[in-house]
């Protein structure tokens, strides 16, 4: 559909700007941290950083907070370490953990920003997962009650909540990730046996904040990319149906109606993946219930007809762990009306749009943005300035396409691209930057971690300014 007129973007929408805990704050041993995967990892692509220091955003919290301030955002999405708080992941709480959140909470709020706190955001303590990680139903228990701890702590200064990070991810791409145990990650049983107690244990949480609290709000954060089919071939379309099915609405259907999507169902029954589900499990996963579904929208994917000649499984975006594709369900296929990042990643702003309508005419529930950007090699400039204009480009072709589905009736609550600071790349070390806000170091030469703003941060607190109207798009 083609409009005259535009709505706009409501008065109290949450401009804002997202980071995690493990590729931001670096500290990962500092004040009784305990290790979590991320920690215990011990290989790297080739060339690329670890965590351990990052960007110093533990040390560096107000100076951060004071420029997101500058910039003019409105909200902030962050997530909490887990072993901050509880080191083991379950036993002992560590306060000075609980005391480093509420000094960041209280300095956001200082600076008349909205927090947004993820749960969970790929750090699982590393002591739970010597004990079998998330197939293992001690688990669940302890991420309801870490999640306990947290709503107690923060629940009378955080009002938005999201549960768990790219869950979807998790399971499809775990390796490339890093998320993965070794010993398991061929293990497509297993995993979805661990998808199944993390949704056990997200709904349980979002039941909890609701009894605790209950004019706050939660909801899940996946990364949802709409699948599309490569021809309207019925057995292409058949195949886009699958994927998408497994991709994406098995998450969001267990978060909304606290039930397996049949296609997904059929899916994990037919490839002998189906999980064990315990007693008690149905009651718990219907009565979790979400105020909104957050999720993060990088681009989507295209898919065809399984040919089922081996081959249908395809590397996507240069990285040998980020496939799609799997024998008699959908082969991955490229779009070629789309351009691409230099790292292979399809941009795709219309696409944007068509995943926020598709969201919302299923689940009819308020959306929330908390991911969305473009990874590149930013260049500090001699004279100090970071003119990282493809940023600039990427993100208003995205926020049109989202006034454009404002304007399509959907309701958004925010938007909070990936990221506020430049932070570690899940895959590509430091030099892959995502940030409106530069941090001075490289991969391996911290040298003085100085934070410059980039001529998108100056673009973005304009568009803030006149509440996502940008004067030079």
């Amino acid at each position: 559909m083609r409009y005259k007129n535009l709505k706009p973007f409501p008065d109290d929408f949450f401009w804002g700007a997202s980071t995690s805990a493990y590729q931001v704050e670096g500290a990962w041993n500092t004040d009784g941290k305990g290790p979590s995967v991320i920690d215990a990892r011990k290989e790297y692509p080739e060339g690329t950083t670890d965590f351990t220091v990052a960007s110093d955003h533990y040390h560096k919290y107000k100076e951060d907070i004071a420029l997101l301030a500058e910039i003019g955002l409105r909200a902030y999405r962050f997530s909490i370490a887990w072993t901050r708080i509880i080191p083991a992941g379950e036993g002992k709480i560590n306060q000075a953990g609980i005391d480093f959140y509420h000094r960041l909470i209280d300095e956001i709020r200082a600076q008349g920003m909205e927090p947004i706190v993820t749960l969970y955001h790929f750090d699982l303590p590393q002591a739970l997962m010597e004990k079998g990680g998330w197939h293992n139903r001690v688990t669940v228990d302890a991420f309801v009650r870490y999640a306990d701890v947290v709503f107690d702590a923060f629940g009378d200064k955080v009002k938005y909540w999201l549960t768990i990070n790219e869950q979807n991810l998790m399971i499809l791409q775990g390796n490339a990730l890093g998320t993965v145990d070794p010993k398991v990650q061929h293990d497509k049983k297993n995993l979805y046996q661990q998808n199944h107690h993390m949704m056990v244990a997200q709904a349980q949480v979002m039941s909890r904040l609701h009894e605790k609290y209950p004019s706050s709000k939660i909801g899940p954060a996946p990364n949802i990319a709409l699948i599309y089919a490569a021809t309207p071939k019925p057995e292409d379309v058949l195949a886009a149906e699958n994927y998408n099915a497994i991709r994406n609405w098995l998450y969001l259907d267990m978060a909304v109606h606290g039930k397996y999507n049949h296609l997904a169902w059929a899916y994990l029954q037919e490839k002998g993946l189906l999980p064990d589900m315990q007693q008690g499990d149905e009651a718990i996963l219907a009565a979790g219930k979400p105020d909104y579904l957050a999720f993060n929208y990088y681009t989507t994917q295209t898919v065809e007809a399984s040919r089922g000649d081996g081959h249908d499984e395809v590397v996507r975006g240069g990285n040998k762990y980020l496939k799609s594709g799997e024998d008699g369900v959908h082969r991955g296929a490229a779009n070629d009306y789309l351009p691409r990042t230099q790292f292979g990643t399809e941009i795709d702003p219309v696409g944007f749009r068509n995943t926020l309508r598709a969201i919302y005419s299923r689940y009819n529930l308020p959306l929330l943005i908390t991911e969305n950007g473009i990874g590149a090699f930013d260049k500090l400039e001699k004279d100090g300035t970071i003119n990282d204009q493809y940023r600039i480009d990427y993100l208003q072709a995205h926020i049109h396409q989202m006034q454009l589905a404002i304007t399509d009736g959907v309701e958004v609550l925010g938007y909070t691209p990936w990221s506020a600071i430049d932070l570690i790349s899940t895959h590509q070390g430091c030099a892959k930057r995502y940030g409106f806000i530069f941090v001075n170091r490289d991969e391996f030469d911290l040298k003085d971690l100085k934070r410059i703003k980039k001529k998108s941060a100056y673009w973005y607190g304009e568009l803030i300014k006149n509440n996502g109207l940008s004067h030079h798009a």
